[in-house]
């Protein structure tokens, strides 16, 4: 087989299980997907800069030896509440599929902005995060703009504190 032909199997036996609670542990999310298959590898992301370093990051992805296997355990766990919060699992190669089609590739400009976007709580979709950073936007030109009015006008928006 060549090349390109284990990078698809591997992909395509590979999971991505999002919306993980912070109580769940590597070996929680182990012992909760090995009755569908041999687990090959796992990788739970953690926060490695900033104010949350060394907390996990909410998904993790983790490698059956089959895409059968794979399968059973997306049919199974998607959707199933772990410590009150419902799992989503995909195929890895579902998720990035499922981000293109919704999101065609974009100009430079437009990316920067997503970029921006990215960095926000992972609760929003994208274009809300788009829409969010927008009206801040929005509000700081407004706020910018009333400051730049007469001193009169300042002190009379102010009830005269100033």
């Amino acid at each position: 087989m060549d090349q390109n032909g284990l990078v698809d199997e591997k992909c395509e036996s590979r999971l991505y299980i999002g919306n993980l609670d912070q109580r769940i542990t590597e070996a929680l999310l182990i012992k909760l997907f090995s009755p569908f298959g041999k687990i090959v590898s796992e990788d739970f992301l953690w926060h490695t800069r900033g104010p949350k370093r060394g907390e996990p990051r909410g998904f993790a992805f983790i490698q059956y030896s089959s895409r059968e296997e794979a399968e059973l355990a997306k049919e199974k766990m998607n959707g199933r509440l772990a410590c009150g919060r419902p799992l989503v699992v995909r195929l890895a190669s579902e998720k990035f599929l499922v981000e293109t089609a919704a999101h065609p590739p974009k100009t430079v400009g437009e990316a920067n902005k997503s970029g921006l976007a990215g960095s926000l709580s992972g609760q929003m979709s994208r274009s809300a995060k788009i829409a969010a950073i927008k009206n801040k936007l929005k509000a700081m030109e407004q706020e910018s703009c009333s400051m730049k009015k007469p001193r009169q006008a300042d002190s009379t928006d102010c009830g005269g504190l100033s």
